[in-house]
């Protein structure tokens, strides 16, 4: 085959790939929070970014950052640190608002701890529907690369039922939802959690849409 022919036959395949998988954009500009929506004055743009609650007072109730896009098949890749008294926020995806409350109802990347789990960064929690735990991770393992205080990087994979969680580049989630009646669209959503002072930090947000299964 000459060389132009392969050439232009690479860079059509090329393209289907990049048609069928999408390619990577940011979620946030590291300015402003266009393209989100949340409760006023309790999310501000610090240091190229997100910054969720306070250090100066206690936190009435949960309270979520959400883009007014909704996404079903993805991978989402973005750092969160969290700093303070508190010790929970997290990742909602593929969730909705709930009418005139503070909630949102949907999958959760979790970051904190909680009872008996001393470190529940990288579990899938669904929040505000079955309200429990899904899948967590191997506690040891997730402590050997939990960076406290400081930034922690996340990669959230949610294909047909299958979801995938790393922390750090450690795999903390493999769950499949058996439950088809569990939407599978939904927004995304960066969460302070109620309670003691605490601030949730996210930056580097970036999606890439996937095709289907």
């Amino acid at each position: 085959m000459p060389r132009t022919a392969l050439s232009v036959l690479l860079c059509l395949a090329f393209a289907a790939t990049l048609q069928a998988e999408g390619t990577q954009r940011t979620l946030f500009d590291g300015k402003t929070l266009q393209g989100w929506e949340g409760k006023a004055g309790m999310f501000r743009v610090e240091d190229g970014a997100i910054v969720a609650g306070t250090l100066k007072a206690r936190i009435p109730n949960n309270e979520f950052l959400c883009t007014k896009q909704q996404f079903e098949n993805f991978e989402l890749r973005l750092k969160a640190k969290l700093i303070g008294q508190g010790n929970n926020a997290g990742i909602q995806f593929r969730s909705q608002r709930i009418p005139n409350h503070h909630e949102v109802k949907g999958y959760q990347c979790d970051m904190g701890a909680a009872g008996k789990l001393n470190n529940i960064w990288g579990s899938l929690y669904d929040e505000s529907r079955r309200g429990k735990f899904l899948a967590t991770g191997d506690t040891d393992k997730v402590n050997s690369v939990f960076r406290k205080d400081d930034w922690n990087e996340f990669r959230i994979r949610c294909q047909g039922p299958r979801i995938q969680i790393w922390l750090n580049g450690l795999k903390t989630v493999d769950y499949v939802e058996a439950d088809d009646d569990v939407t599978r669209t939904g927004i995304i959503g960066l969460q302070i959690h109620g309670g003691a002072p605490a601030e949730a930090w996210y930056k580097d947000i970036v999606i890439e849409e996937l095709k289907g299964q």
